[in-house]
């Protein structure tokens, strides 16, 4: 990650300054049984000091540039949750917050899913995880258990790939 203060002019004509914070992109993958439930993480994120439900999602530690997408996102998945996928579908790219900041997230659908043991990194180790019925899934978005902007963002891709009428 770098953060930098880039001189700029606006289309108006003043200067200014403006923060950028650099990060690479990451994947998120939405992992859904047949019946429509959804699998989630959640963990202490220490930014907001909250522990929060999430869709498993992360970026290659250094060295891995380059790797693709759907290659991380299937680490992740297996990291987080144990779970593998027979199949992955790739639903979009997001910007969680490209008012300052360059990183993009990759979205993939996991489904056909077996269960295996996780791989947690040592920052994971806290990390719990559950399966929410789509009942369970909107009751915790309400209560404010979910508010990662990238899954929020991801279920609205989901939504669409099945044909959501918005």
């Amino acid at each position: 990650m770098s953060v930098r203060e880039d001189d700029i002019r606006r289309p108006d004509g003043s200067e200014g300054v403006y923060g950028v914070v650099d990060k690479p992109d990451y994947a998120l993958v939405i992992p859904r049984d047949e019946d429509g439930a959804l699998h989630l993480v959640e963990q202490y994120r220490y930014p907001v000091a909250g522990r929060y439900w999430e869709f498993p999602q992360g970026s290659w530690p250094a060295g891995h540039a380059g790797a693709p997408p759907l290659e991380l996102a299937r680490a992740e998945l297996r990291e987080e949750t144990g779970l593998r996928a027979a199949r992955m579908t790739y639903l979009g790219m997001v910007h969680v917050a490209y008012g300052y900041a360059s990183q993009g997230c990759n979205v993939f659908l996991a489904e056909e899913l077996t269960q295996g043991p996780p791989e947690r990194e040592a920052t994971e180790a806290d990390m719990r995880q559950r399966r929410a019925a789509p009942a369970e899934w909107r009751d915790l978005v309400r209560s404010g258990r979910i508010t990662d902007a990238a899954t929020l963002a991801a279920y609205t891709l989901l939504d669409l790939h099945r044909g959501g009428a918005g």
